[in-house]
């Protein structure tokens, strides 16, 4: 036996194998992916949470991007080329297809993000890749991180009706998760974020069930794609200086006035948040949290979601181990969007309102 045949082979074998995982690993570092995404091999990636997105620096003026909705019905996207918006693109059911970024600007090197514009609840947008030549996105490591968990206020349900007025078309047609305030607050802060919201989900019960067919937000934050797939857990990599969490518009609906609603529970409400919150530590133990009333709550509703709001809190007074958790009232509004939902000026009043706040808290980190 030629031993020194075979250890030359092994060694050659060795090598094409380092040098393939190398290879694939510098493909993969040329995307960034931020949000509640699923990687795939092959660069693929599917795109998952409102404003989930994938990022890259190319060369040249000509680019398309290979786009499929997992979903049995279209779905969303916004783009961003060179940190301007160039519009929401929708995404026909069926086979993955190429659509053509327009590119105006003369410059060597472009910088392009995709965004998903709809929900969770809406199916994945699998990316698949791009005809340009990608030459990496080299970005900052250092900078703060947020996570807004919420419901259809912070997809960005409704917000968008300049193509598709409301009440018209499927209920998700004015979804742009992009324009939600998170998103622009965030860019406005220049801070990763990621939203891990639902419409229509609440803390102990729905916008129209009881918690009796539907689970809500406490039962599917854990879980990647947001549902009751407990298959395929959130990974919770990304650690958030500052946690929001705006729920609890949907536990204080009337429904749709035809199924059976029960009063609102203040003690179910209240010991499902505790809990909740517990959770949130669990997986983010050096985050900071902040509780928000909403926009689409007025009147004495809202005197008592505050009013469940300061007992959540209260109960965490002696938390010797986290920062204080803080209370945020937005200032009232009649939102203008679908559905009575914020529309997109609505969204940036909202995060106009928040970007100090928010701000203040990050440089105490």
């Amino acid at each position: 036996m030629n031993f020194n045949k075979i250890f030359t082979v092994l060694l050659l074998f060795t090598v094409s194998v380092v040098g393939t995982a190398q290879n694939s690993e510098t493909k993969r570092n040329l995307f960034v992916h931020l949000g509640r995404v699923e990687l795939l091999d092959e660069n693929k990636v599917i795109l998952i949470g409102a404003a989930s997105s994938v990022s890259f620096d190319f060369t040249g003026n000509s680019c398309s991007i290979s786009l499929q909705s997992l979903a049995d019905h279209h779905n969303y996207v916004s783009l961003e080329l060179d940190g301007r918006d160039i519009g929401r693109v929708r995404i026909e059911k069926g086979e993955a297809k190429y659509f053509s970024v327009a590119i105006s600007e003369n410059k060597h090197t472009h910088h392009l993000s995709i965004y998903k514009a709809t929900e969770a609840a809406n199916g994945g947008i699998l990316f698949s890749g791009t005809t340009a030549k990608v030459v990496g996105s080299p970005r900052s490591t250092n900078k703060k991180k947020i996570e807004l968990i919420g419901d259809s206020i912070t997809c960005g349900f409704g917000n968008d009706d300049s193509t598709i007025p409301c009440g018209t078309g499927d209920w998700y047609d004015q979804h742009n998760a992009y324009w939600a305030y998170g998103p622009v607050l965030s860019r406005a802060l220049d801070i990763d974020y990621v939203l891990s919201s639902v419409s229509g989900y609440g803390m102990y019960r729905n916008w129209n069930d009881e918690h009796i067919e539907e689970p809500i937000i406490p039962e599917v934050y854990e879980n990647l794609y947001l549902n009751k797939d407990s298959s395929k857990p959130y990974d919770f990599k990304f650690q958030p200086d500052l946690v929001s969490i705006c729920v609890g518009t949907n536990d204080l609906s009337n429904g749709d006035g035809k199924k059976p609603r029960l009063p609102f529970n203040e003690e179910k409400f209240v010991s499902n948040y505790i809990n909740f919150i517990k959770t949130v530590y669990q997986h983010a133990p050096n985050t900071r949290i902040v509780l928000l009333n909403s926009p689409m709550v007025s009147g004495e509703k809202n005197l008592t979601f505050v009013k469940c709001l300061k007992k959540v809190i209260q109960v965490f007074e002696n938390d010797t181990i986290h920062k204080r958790i803080e209370l945020f009232e937005f200032q009232p509004m009649t939102p203008k969007g679908c559905g009575y939902h914020p529309n997109i000026a609505d969204d940036k009043v909202m995060a106009d309102q928040l970007i100090p706040y928010f701000k203040k808290l990050l440089d105490e980190k």
